[in-house]
């Protein structure tokens, strides 16, 4: 590897690892937790992610990785909501949003009309601005800490979604314990693959995937 590449790996990874360091440790994750457990999992609701562009990808990838861990959930798009998709909204659900800068058009109109539909869904926002409006109507904010993005320019969202990604884990894995989701039900969820073979108790067997 040349050593200009190294370096920049090395930088890289030293200021993405800082950021993540960094999160602030906060009680809004056991509040969310608390909504997400009562919502989803006692009241037969869902769990509504959304985001736009890089954030709205993340948060994609945190309703599926819920949904394969015992608590429904589905990635509603910002635009498409406005265009009908917004009557995946029941009664019991709730909603994860996420935008770095707490200004997202697309994210702020969602919130007014989801709250149209459902005026008393809740609403857990990350971001890393905490003096935005949706930071400001959110029920629960989980803040990124606001590291700048490793990307040169400083723009594209790097450092931002890896914050995020981390963000959504805790919330999954914390989500896990508290309803005690077990191996066994992972299988029930998840039949292909490597991790499919693996939950079913497979792993030792010769077989590629």
């Amino acid at each position: 590897m040349k050593e200009d590449l190294r370096g920049l790996m090395e930088d890289i990874l030293r200021r993405e690892a800082e950021a993540v360091l960094s999160i602030p440790v906060s009680d809004g994750y056991g509040k969310a937790v608390d909504l997400i457990v009562e919502h989803v999992n006692r009241r037969g609701g869902k769990l509504i992610t959304s985001g736009m562009g890089k954030a709205g990808q993340i948060a994609m990838n945190i309703a599926t990785t819920f949904c394969s861990t015992g608590t429904p959930s589905v990635f509603l798009h910002p635009s498409e909501a406005q265009h009908g998709d917004l009557g995946i909204i029941q009664r019991n659900d709730l909603m994860l949003l996420l935008s770095n800068s707490g200004k997202t058009r697309e994210i702020v109109e969602l919130v007014e009309l989801a709250r149209i539909l459902n005026p008393s869904i809740p609403i857990i926002v990350i971001t890393g601005n905490s003096d935005s409006l949706l930071a400001k109507i959110g029920d629960v904010v989980l803040l990124t800490g606001g590291a700048p993005e490793v990307c040169p320019l400083g723009m594209t969202p790097t450092t931002s979604t890896t914050t995020m990604t981390v963000m959504g884990d805790v919330l999954v894995v914390a989500t896990m314990k508290a309803i005690g989701f077990t191996r066994e039900e992972y299988a029930k969820r998840h039949h292909g693959g490597y991790l499919g073979h693996k939950a079913s108790g497979g792993e030792n067997k010769e077989e590629v995937y």
